[in-house]
């Protein structure tokens, strides 16, 4: 049996806007200046429970870190997270917010440092109107590591991160932390063996609270948290390591 195949002609794309809802458009009503357009996310009512954060988060940017060791200054990326709680008698945040703010934080040289995240927070929760405003960033940390007989440079870098939230009452909460790479001797191996126990090589992650009066321009928290993991390991890692 012959299969006989024939072609839809289907109707004109204004015919089909119709047939799948679409009506012509009337009369002009919304207001076209942004003075007189409604503001729904502050909407005032009220909404029954408070939400305990609304924001954005993997938010990709630019950013300057500066550090106590080599390099001193470096450009890298920042991954950000943003939020605030809302409160019972808000609908919403407005999300575009948390961007403009980061984008003209750039604009003036985003320099990642504890004093600009405070600042940055406070100013941010001055601006969604509410009782308080959060953001992180983790960013890859690079330093400078010598070798220990050649001297010869070499670069290594740690995971690190800054997160602060402001409160209009209860202030600053700061918590920084760092993810660190190392060598530790395999105690499995010296256990069994008489001779050449073998290393491995592991990751320490770190991280403390700071008080809010804390003076990054004395102490660099990074080489502290990275002494703090490298000292404690059976060796430190070098990227550059010869004999002669």
């Amino acid at each position: 049996m012959n299969e006989i195949k024939t072609k839809k002609q289907l109707p004109t794309k204004v015919e089909r806007h119709k047939l799948f809802g679409s009506v012509e458009p009337g009369p002009r009503t919304k207001p076209e200046e942004k003075n007189k357009m409604p503001d729904l996310q502050n909407t005032k009512k009220d909404f029954l429970f408070e939400l305990d954060a609304v924001g954005i988060q993997n938010v990709k940017h630019p950013i300057t870190v500066p550090s106590s060791i080599k390099p001193k200054e470096q450009t890298t990326i920042g991954n950000f997270y943003f939020a605030s709680t809302i409160s019972q008698d808000s609908k919403g945040t407005n999300m575009s917010r948390f961007t403009e703010q980061l984008n003209n934080y750039y604009e003036n040289g985003f320099k990642v440092d504890i004093h600009t995240m405070k600042q940055f927070a406070k100013e941010l929760q001055g601006r969604l109107k509410q009782k308080d405003a959060e953001l992180s960033v983790e960013f890859p940390w690079f330093f400078e590591r010598e070798a220990p007989y050649t001297g010869k440079p070499g670069m290594n870098h740690a995971d690190a991160w800054i997160r602060v939230k402001y409160h209009r009452e209860n202030g600053y909460d700061i918590k920084v932390g760092l993810k660190g790479k190392i060598t530790t001797l395999c105690p499995c191996s010296k256990e069994i063996s008489e001779y050449s126990a073998h290393n491995q090589r592991g990751n320490v992650i770190i991280e403390v609270t700071l008080d809010s009066e804390f003076d990054e321009q004395h102490v660099d928290w990074k080489t502290v948290l990275l002494e703090a993991a490298e000292s404690n390991a059976s060796a430190r890692i070098h990227p550059v390591l010869k004999k002669t």
